[in-house]
């Protein structure tokens, strides 16, 4: 009995690790069409890194899903030179919410890849949850997610991506 649990133990931190801590992300190529980031926990931390992404003209347009009123005021993240910023709402507000309207702006702008700029813990589920609404190439750049955080989103993004995978299996 101690063998399967020491075992299943050993497996569910295996996955864990592989999954929400250092997920196996591929390498961002040198330009893309758009980079999106996400609402969620270290937003400071993302909007460091997506801001970075585009003052290197990895993209042509930055976008950021973000509160409500910020973006019906268009209080998104600063524009650097020759990059387009938009910034939406989702509806619903998660991440599948994000992945409909990544679709909707690629439709409307023609775009053809994206990276998505998260937290480690999101990343494997936000590109699942994008990559069914959006046919072009995903990647993912992710930033630093607080300590503290990391007590709550382990076991939330577990619910989340097994609600993903079993549940919501389309866009």
């Amino acid at each position: 009995m101690l063998i399967a649990l020491a075992v299943a133990l050993s497996a569910f931190l295996g996955l864990t690790a592989r999954y929400f801590v250092w997920p196996r992300l591929p390498v961002l190529p040198p330009h893309i069409d758009a980079i999106v980031e996400l609402a969620g926990p270290g937003d400071d931390d993302r909007d460091r890194l997506a801001t970075q992404l585009a003052r290197e003209h990895r993209a042509d347009y930055l976008v950021q899903s973000t509160l409500s009123s910020d973006a019906e005021s268009g209080r998104c993240l600063p524009a650097p030179p020759g990059v387009t910023v938009l910034c939406f709402h989702p509806d619903p507000d998660t991440t599948r919410g994000e992945a409909e309207a990544i679709a909707r702006y690629a439709r409307e702008y023609g775009w053809k890849s994206v990276v998505i700029v998260t937290t480690a813990d999101h990343a494997w589920r936000a590109r699942l949850r994008v990559t069914r609404c959006f046919p072009g190439q995903v990647y993912v750049a992710t930033s630093h997610l607080p300590p503290l955080y990391w007590f709550r989103q382990i076991p939330y993004q577990w619910a989340a991506s097994a609600k993903a995978e079993l549940v919501q299996t389309t866009c």
